[in-house]
């Protein structure tokens, strides 16, 4: 059965020239990056810190305890030693021939790009990029993760420098959530991938798309399975692994 939906989803891809990707979570934990937000990552970060990823990770904690937030910051969301897997690399691919126009993410481990996509939209930012909240002075991850002090603070006028990534009651940058609705918008084939679609503003943006190849390639259901033309429940990287290198 699962060999009769990887020749759909080839099928599809082949008759395509506009695919989209929209990927979450479930993307890069192939690549052994956890997801926080599973029950798992839940507990395991009430149980060593005592408050839930979204407290740690809301801009009211980060504003009052900038140290604690770092402390978690840098040892649950930052993993320098991580490389693509085969989903990336597929869709690098699929970028390289023309099909894919754009990867719209919920990460922020700059795996898409590491992998060679090109036209990626980070909805919820990036680790890569840092910068004083004072100034705006840039850096880049390497200061955050190697800087003496808990805080990282800017060479140039002391103010704390923070990650350029979406905090909880933080909003998204209408910027990069606009370039992504218009992608999807124009797509003939829309593939939602790794993510729960439990997470708004991010999943109300699959209501842009109006085609007929919605693909949902996730390990368990989505609120949106019933609306899809093809569902795989399966590992991302396995399936799209498959679908665009063949084996």
């Amino acid at each position: 059965m699962e060999d009769e939906r990887i020749r759909t989803l080839k099928d599809m891809l082949d008759s395509s020239e506009y695919v989209v990707f929209f990927g979450g979570a479930g993307v890069s934990t192939d690549s052994n990056i956890p997801d926080f937000r599973s029950e798992d990552g839940i507990y395991k970060t009430l149980t060593k810190y005592g408050r839930s990823p979204e407290e740690l990770l809301s801009h009211t904690f980060f504003m009052a305890h900038p140290g604690e937030f770092f402390e978690y910051y840098r040892n649950n969301l930052i993993f320098a030693d991580v490389r693509p897997n085969r989903a990336h690399l597929a869709l690098a691919e699929l970028e390289k021939r023309g099909i894919l126009k754009s990867v719209v993410t919920q990460n922020i481990d700059g795996l898409h790009q590491m992998a060679g996509s090109r036209e990626v939209q980070e909805l919820h930012g990036s680790v890569f990029r840092n910068y004083c909240m004072k100034c705006g002075e840039k850096y880049g991850l390497e200061y955050v993760v190697n800087y003496p002090e808990t805080v990282p603070k800017c060479q140039k006028c002391g103010g704390i420098v923070r990650p350029d990534v979406v905090l909880y009651e933080e909003g998204l940058d209408m910027r990069v959530l606009s370039k992504a609705a218009a992608h999807i918008r124009k797509a003939d084939m829309l593939i939602v991938g790794g993510t729960s679609l439990a997470v708004y503003p991010a999943a109300g943006l699959i209501d842009y798309y109006s085609g007929s190849r919605l693909v949902l390639i996730n390990k368990s259901s989505t609120p949106y399975d019933r609306r899809a033309d093809l569902v795989i429940n399966d590992s991302i990287g396995k399936v799209l692994g498959e679908a665009v290198f063949g084996q």
